[in-house]
């Protein structure tokens, strides 16, 4: 099979970028033997580019807020083209502390968010349990960030999925064996099965995986183990997002439609280990508990383990690298689902006309090369 761009990974990535190709009037095949295996699996859905905002991630900042700015668009092209809801809530997000070192925490937060002329207001105690009256009496104080959102990441991966095989692409579910090269590019993939998909571009979207790919050249990608629960009863428990620091502990609680809720999540540098532990549970329970007391009272029904792809910047690799006719749609750490939208379009548009649109340069691999 020939197609114009093989697009390996099908998760939240790999199939904006397919449905963006496909729209485009490009042949897409999409490789993914079981989307279900990737870290928008378990993904919370927040979209939260100013919570998550750091020093010295300022450029990131600047992709996930052009992102954000996407998605109300991105979500109603995606009903219009499937007729499928993927819960976008905008009731914001609230980061809270409870012990005097987090409260210091929230403040130098909230002092960056001012610097870069981010929107976030500090609230008192009581400011904050008149927002989400389930919040806990013994925090300390809070910031509220209206712009970050949520979206319920499963049915965001389902509605690509959908958009994509409309707009023309194909899904192959087989394993992916090794990528293909010759004459010193990138020509396609092969599968388990030893069929070869030949391509004029291969988009590498396969999250905490594609660094392990044979024949991919040497990325700086790697797994990492995140736990995340998902708990059902939670109906009118909380309106938002709630981000908080338990004594430095972190923890987080996305409300999601069908009165789920989901809690998450640790971070843990121990390779594709994908054991559920009993220690994992405890602390995002333990914790999330103090933060909300009501979660006592839900279903426990689902716990997961996925794998974040995290690289040594925590910001995806988008763009070309030296090996012709690979282009790279991997890397997205923690923010997979905030980038679907302007990943896809970046990509889309590298492939089909040659340029990578500004909002996603400076994201490449030779950034790695200039600290060395």
């Amino acid at each position: 099979m020939t197609s114009d761009v093989v697009v390996a990974g099908g998760g939240l990535i790999g199939m904006s970028v397919a449905w963006r190709c496909a729209q485009k009037g490009l042949r897409v095949t999409v490789v993914d033997p079981d989307p279900t295996q990737g870290a928008g699996q378990a993904a919370a859905g927040m979209l939260a580019p100013v919570a998550e905002a750091s020093y010295g991630e300022e450029r990131l900042l600047g992709l996930a807020r052009a992102s954000l700015k996407r998605y109300p668009a991105f979500v109603a092209e995606l009903r219009d083209a499937t007729g499928l809801d993927v819960g976008l809530r905008t009731a914001g997000t609230l980061q809270v502390g409870f012990d005097a070192d987090d409260i210091r925490a929230l403040d130098e937060l909230h002092a960056f968010h001012l610097e870069l002329g981010l929107p976030a207001e500090r609230l008192t105690p009581g400011e904050a349990r008149r927002r989400e009256p389930s919040l806990t009496t013994r925090l300390r104080g809070a910031v509220s960030i209206p712009s970050d959102h949520s979206v319920d990441a499963r049915a965001l991966r389902d509605a690509l999925a959908h958009a994509a095989r409309r707009a023309g692409a194909t899904l192959v579910t087989t394993g992916i064996e090794a990528l293909v090269t010759a004459g010193g590019r990138a020509t396609g993939v092969r599968l388990a099965d030893g069929t070869t998909l030949t391509a004029g571009t291969v988009v590498l979207a396969l999250g905490a995986w594609s660094a392990s790919l044979p024949g991919v050249p040497d990325l700086p990608v790697r797994p990492v183990k995140g736990q995340i629960l998902r708990l059902r009863l939670a109906a009118g428990l909380l309106d938002g997002t709630v981000r908080a620091l338990v004594r430095g502990r972190q923890v987080y609680l996305v409300p999601l439609r069908d009165d789920q809720l989901i809690i998450g999540a640790t971070a843990e540098e121990k390779g594709f280990d994908r054991s559920v532990t009993a220690g994992g549970v405890y602390e995002l329970l333990r914790d999330a508990i103090e933060v909300v007391p009501g979660v006592t009272e839900l279903e426990l029904v689902e716990t997961l383990v996925r794998f974040r792809p995290g690289t040594p910047d925590n910001a995806p690799l988008l763009g070309e690298c030296d090996l012709k006719g690979l282009v790279l749609a991997t890397g997205h750490y923690r923010n997979g689902v905030l980038l679907a939208p302007v990943t896809g379009e970046a990509i889309a548009d590298l492939v089909a006309d040659g340029t990578l649109p500004e909002a996603a340069r400076g994201f490449g691999l030779d950034r790695f090369r200039e600290r060395s």
